[in-house]
Parts: structure tokens; C-alpha cells; sequence
């Protein structure tokens, strides 16, 4: 019965559970319903929806606002979202592989369980964010901010790894090889680590993140 009421303005099945307050937002929505292809969602507010498990391939997210928004267990394959605010954003399980985050704030988003894979996360604020279980591979984490965020049981596939860390970053249990370096900010003095250094630094942490050494280039 539930089949025979699907109507043609859902995605196999699929609608929000709930809209933006934000109406324009909520109209947009609803014409990309009935229309094929990513959704041009550049600019606007889509705060406080709940957009969990849509697939938003290929979608513009530039610019968006999407504070308190779920989107856990949404796919957000090749999309753009540079610029975009997360805050206070729940990730579970998101799937933002090739994803541009570039210039994104994600502080006290909630990213557990999470795929970034071939993304760009640079000049991102991470800052409070939870990551925890999250598998990052082979994307570019370069001026992201993980002061005070949980990574514990991250997963690391040869990433980027110049980020900003602080004695609040969670580390137990982060796992996989990382290219350096990174900012430890303890007290109020910066100081940069990378190599021998820098791994052992993860591990007195509790973290098992092994820190390579960049490739040499052959002349």
C-alpha cells in the first residue's frame, strides 16, 4: 500500500522529515522533487531540516546554511560545498566522497561513522567536531582546525594531514598514515610537528597514526 502512494515528486520514496523553517529553501526543495539532477541549493538556508538518507549527487551546497541540519546517512557524491555552514550539523554516516568542503565550518558537527574520501577539506573549522569512526582517504585536511574535536577511532588513509590540534583533541584509537605537519597548540604557544616527532606526539595521545615522509621528486 505504502508503494501505490508514492508519488512521482519523491526520489524513490524518498522526501525530507522535515523541511526548512527557511520557505524559500523549502520551495526549492520541493521543485528539485520533480526534477532531475543535484540540487542547487547555493546560498540558502536549510537550517534545522532534516534531510537524512536523500542523495544529493552532485549537488551545490556553496554558500548554504545548514545549522542543526540532519543529513545522517545522506549521500553527497561529488558535491560542492565550500563555503557552507554546518554548525551544530549531524553527519552520521555520511557519505561525502569527492566532496568539495573547502572554506566550510563544521564546528560541533557531528561527522561519526562518516566516508571522506578523495575530498577537499582546506581552511575548514572542525573545531568541536565529532569524528569519530570516521574514515578520511586520501583527502586533503590542509589549515583544518580539530581544536577540541573527537577523533577517536578515525581512520586515516594518506591524507593531508595540516591541521590544527590542541590538548581537547580526542586521538584514542585514530588510526592510519598521515603526511605532516601539524599545529599542536598546548597552553597558548604553537608549535609545528611533523615526522618522528609529530607521531609520537598522536601516540601519547592514545592515537596509532603513523606520519610519512613526502615522496622525493626525481629530477
Amino acid at each position: 500500500m505504502a508503494g501505490q502512494m508514492m508519488s512521482s515528486g519523491t526520489r524513490n520514496g524518498w522526501l525530507p522529515s522535515r523541511f526548512p523553517p527557511d520557505e524559500t529553501a523549502a520551495q526549492r526543495l520541493r521543485e528539485w522533487l520533480e526534477e532531475e539532477g543535484g540540487l542547487d541549493a547555493v546560498g540558502i538556508d536549510l537550517s534545522g531540516a532534516d534531510l537524512s538518507h536523500g542523495a544529493f549527487w552532485e549537488s551545490w551546497f556553496t554558500g548554504a546554511k545548514l545549522v542543526n541540519t540532519k543529513l545522517v546517512g545522506a549521500d553527497l557524491y561529488r558535491s560542492d560545498t565550500q563555503g557552507a555552514d554546518f554548525t551544530g550539523a549531524d553527519l552520521t554516516r555520511c557519505s561525502l566522497i569527492r566532496v568539495n568542503m573547502d572554506n566550510a565550518i563544521l564546528v560541533n558537527a557531528v561527522l561519526d561513522g562518516a566516508e571522506l574520501v578523495k575530498a577537499s577539506s582546506c581552511d575548514v573549522d572542525a573545531s568541536g567536531a565529532s569524528c569519530r569512526g570516521t574514515e578520511f582517504v586520501d583527502t586533503f585536511l590542509i589549515n583544518t582546525n580539530f581544536r577540541s574535536a573527537d577523533l577517536r577511532n578515525a581512520v586515516f588513509e594518506e591524507n593531508s594531514f595540516k591541521v590544527t590540534l590542541d590538548e581537547e583533541t580526542r586521538l584514542e584509537g585514530a588510526s592510519g598514515t598521515v603526511f605532516g605537519p601539524a599545529v599542536i597548540i598546548e597552553g597558548q604557544t604553537p608549535r609545528e610537528l611533523s615526522g618522528d616527532t609529530l607521531e609520537q606526539w598522536i601516540r601519547s595521545r592514545g592515537g596509532n597514526l603513523r606520519v610519512l615522509k613526502p615522496a622525493r621528486s626525481v629530477t
